[in-house]
């Protein structure tokens, strides 16, 4: 099941790299749902996270716990750094922008994405793991 899971999470991760190539999501200022700039350290972010999940999940369910683990902690801190400064670290926002005024809703929507599946990835990796570890005889 947690192998499973990081399967979607690839998969999940590939379609944030789609997005920005789709023109449904972008709009008259290039940027995608109104809120993300298409960069290529966003999309090398997100390649990068695609692939540590498909190789977590084709490598062992260990991997795959690991990879929850540590990615859902990253992702999630990334989320309320943008949230409290209106920039995240992991796509080098804080250094490259520093603090931004940006109103709380702008700051909320462009950092529920991080929040959400590093949020879900902690509660896998923390909660579901341990419910679904095989029990040894």
């Amino acid at each position: 099941m947690i192998r499973l899971c990081a399967f979607g999470y690839a998969a999940l991760l590939g379609f944030v790299i789609l997005t920005g190539y789709i023109p449904l999501f972008i709009d008259q200022n290039d940027m995608i749902f109104g809120l993300f700039r298409r960069t290529w350290y966003a999309d090398g972010l997100h390649l990068v996270s695609a692939l540590w999940a498909l190789a977590a999940a084709l490598t062992s369910r260990r991997a795959s716990e690991l990879f929850f683990q540590l990615f859902g902690v990253f992702y999630f801190a990334d989320g309320v750094l943008g949230l409290l400064t209106g920039s995240g670290y992991l796509d080098f926002g804080i250094l490259i922008n520093g603090v931004l005024n940006l109103p709380l809703s702008t700051r909320i929507f462009a950092n529920a994405p991080h929040l959400g599946l590093g949020g879900v990835a902690i509660l896998i990796g923390y909660l579901l793991v341990p419910r679904t570890r095989p029990v040894h005889a």
